[in-house]
């Protein structure tokens, strides 16, 4: 059988779980947790990185920091997990969907402008697959409209945009806030994991305050202040240091993780390049402004007819590919809250998107083997 993701561990990962536990500091903000932090800093250029124990956890402490209130409207893609919304839902926001592009699942940002009105507070791009979203629009749009920007990093990490100045800057370093993901599904893992970025100088002491339960804790053991209480509203985000532990094996390893990943994707589209147009399939479309980070390898049918004849012969050579998001404007607890705009791409992508498999074991004789299922 061939999974759709198998966790890879590098190896150093439970010697740095055991140096952990025997450290007698396993409950978070320990040394790993600092380490991972400080990497993800430097390499990447993020003001403030805080992990978390979720993206999800992420994207919450982003909407109490972006200070979401009942009224306020947040404009994000349909095509998303629900995570996407879910964080700013709770804090009583109205999601307004956007649309994706025809030729890629990204939020299709020359239709954000018509979504803004006076209520509108944050946009939030999701850079599915690990492509990023056009990044300098979104951005001139949240400037003009004096609106947040909170970027969905969760599949991007190590993955690019390329701006309008020649620039290249990490995804997550762009817009004010931004939330990432170390599930096992990911390029690095930490079984369930994830992290807070805050490059904007205004959230930064409110996020690590919201990140330590709402105290000022982080400060008093700095020297920082010389008292230690409850300041602000704040829950349990931190992961233990043990997740932080296992992350840091990957974190280390980043670019060998990358490498390999990136050699499957290019093989995997180089067997499906000659015979796409045949098959009747479209490759996944990286724009020029993007780079790629083989998170994922995806393609596209014309009809979920086809897609569905395609699940079933590979589950009948014990291969497992799967679809991905139901467009949340049409699920059952959006579809009344909706405005009833008909977002055709997204639900385009909801019906014929196909991920195939994809992990650091998988190996060239496997792809062969997906690939002659399509034949």
């Amino acid at each position: 059988m061939i999974p759709f993701n198998k966790p890879f561990l590098i190896g150093s990962e439970i010697q740095y779980i055991e140096d952990a536990v025997r450290s007698g500091k396993i409950s978070g903000n320990g040394k790993y947790t600092k380490m991972c932090q400080e990497f993800f800093e430097q390499q990447y250029g993020f003001k403030k990185a805080l992990l978390t124990s979720s993206c999800t956890d992420a994207l919450e402490m982003a909407a109490i920091l972006a200070n979401i209130e009942e009224g306020d409207e947040v404009i994000i893609p349909s095509y998303t997990f629900v995570s996407t919304a879910l964080a700013f839902v709770r804090q009583g926001a109205k999601i307004v969907f956007a649309d994706s592009y025809s030729d890629n699942p990204n939020v299709d940002a020359s239709t954000i402008e018509s979504l803004i009105t006076s209520k509108t507070k944050a946009i939030v791009p999701v850079h599915y697959a690990g492509i990023a979203c056009d990044m300098d629009v979104i951005m001139d749009l949240a400037t003009k409209y004096n609106l947040l920007v909170i970027e969905d990093a969760a599949q991007a990490v190590d993955s690019f945009y390329i701006g309008k100045d020649g620039l290249k800057k990490a995804l997550g370093s762009i817009g004010h806030l931004a939330a990432f993901s170390f599930h096992e599904t990911k390029n690095i893992i930490s079984g369930e994991g994830g992290m807070l970025t805050i490059n904007d100088d205004r959230f930064i002491e409110r996020a690590e305050i919201i990140w330590e339960k709402g105290t000022n804790r982080s400060q008093f053991f700095r020297g920082e202040v010389d008292k230690y209480g409850w300041v602000d509203t704040g829950s349990s985000f931190l992961p233990s240091e043990v997740t932080a532990a296992f992350l840091w094996a990957q974190v280390e390893n980043i670019q060998i993780i990358q490498t390999k990943r990136k050699q499957l994707w290019e093989y995997y589209y180089k067997k499906l390049s000659p015979i796409a147009t045949d098959l009747n399939i479209q490759l996944p479309f990286v724009p020029e402004y993007a780079t790629n980070n083989a998170h994922m390898f995806f393609i596209n049918f014309d009809a979920l007819e086809q897609r569905s004849i395609a699940i079933q012969k590979l589950k009948e050579k014990e291969i497992l590919a799967v679809f991905h998001y139901i467009s949340l404007h049409s699920s059952p607890y959006y579809h009344e809250k909706h405005d009833g705009r008909v977002l055709m791409n997204s639900d385009k992508f909801t019906n014929t998107l196909l991920r195939l498999p994809l992990f650091y074991e998988l190996t060239e004789n496997e792809i062969d083997m997906i690939v002659s299922c399509f034949d």
